[in-house]
């Protein structure tokens, strides 16, 4: 007899996801990026994302980033913290859940920049379309007591504000507030 364990694994094998792709937990602080002074530190990398409409406060998003695309489950946050789980899916899925499943989409370039404490990068984030000119910095934590030095193209905190997140951005663009 095999267990649900088992089954569950030959599962994940059978759609060739890699588990090692899975956060447990995110903790991560965003601010508006002001200046030009981080462009030409970091290679940016092009985004097109969406969001799965669901019935309560879980995130769940579809993400193409070059070659790759990701699905990505998020809970409602507390204080900095929220459960997120991410899976490689084939490009192909990505593409057409995009063009099927979502609403509106957030495109978007990404420069990954190293921070001054070790292991930590800014990843900045330049919004194109109905979200232009908008550009947010965020940085992931290893925990909610971390302090950070802000560079000088850090302007004003908005992790607190939900105007700024990637899924209001979606339905609710940068350029009609």
């Amino acid at each position: 007899m095999v267990d649900l364990a088992q089954k569950k694994e030959q599962q994940v094998e059978d759609a060739n996801i890699t588990r090692s792709a899975i956060v447990a937990f995110e903790i991560e602080r965003k601010f508006l990026v002001k200046g030009d002074t981080w462009r030409g530190l970091a290679e940016p990398l092009r985004i097109r994302q969406g969001y799965v409409p669901t019935k309560d406060s879980t995130t769940v998003r579809v993400r193409i980033v070059g070659g790759e695309a990701f699905i990505t489950l998020k809970d409602r946050a507390v204080g900095l913290v929220r459960h997120e789980f991410e899976y490689p899916i084939p490009v192909e899925d990505a593409e057409t859940i995009l063009d099927t499943m979502c609403g509106n989409l957030v495109e978007k370039n990404r420069s990954r920049i190293p921070a001054k404490e070790a292991g930590l990068f800014w990843e900045v984030d330049e919004f194109f379309g109905d979200n232009a000119p908008l550009v947010t910095a965020e940085i992931e934590l290893p925990d909610e007591n971390t302090n950070i030095q802000l560079p000088d193209w850090i302007g004003l905190e908005v992790t607190n504000d939900h105007r700024y997140k990637n899924n209001n951005l979606a339905v609710h663009p940068f350029s009609e507030w």
